[in-house]
């Protein structure tokens, strides 16, 4: 029997659905202050889907965007958990708007050179579009 899409987790079955072991959780709850799972007798810890939701983020900014744990506390103080917990979504609608009418316009009339040199300098737009949210945000 499954559990339904708003209940608990276990420490195990967060662990597994956020794909890093028991004990990574438990460090990283020592390390972002963001990372509360409720406690219950004898401390165990039990997961809403809103934490497993953090855990995921936090995964994908450490493992696969490659942040640092610094890096992940100060993007949590500049933006909040909204941003942590939906960075998936964020990235996915980012890369569907911008690059699907580009990769579809260069694969039509131009070379894999050409396509190239054009999502580049798609991703130097966005880069420095980013840039100047980051200082905006800054002030």
């Amino acid at each position: 029997m499954s559990k339904g899409p708003n209940a608990f987790r276990t420490i195990s079955e967060a662990a597994e659905e956020v794909g890093v072991p028991q004990h990574v959780l438990r460090f990283w709850e020592t390390k972002f202050t963001f990372i509360r799972p409720m406690k219950r007798a004898g401390g165990r810890r039990f997961y809403r889907p809103q934490d497993v939701a953090v855990l995921k983020g936090v995964r994908r900014l450490l493992h696969d965007e490659g942040l640092t744990i610094r890096g992940v506390q100060r993007l949590h103080r500049q933006h909040g958990l909204r941003r942590i917990s939906g960075l998936d979504e964020d990235i996915e609608a980012l890369s569907e708007a911008v690059e699907t009418p580009v990769v579809q316009a260069a694969a039509a009339s131009a070379s894999a050179g050409q396509r190239r040199a054009r999502l580049e300098a798609v991703l130097a737009e966005i880069e420095a579009a980013r840039a100047r949210l980051e200082a905006v945000l800054e002030d």
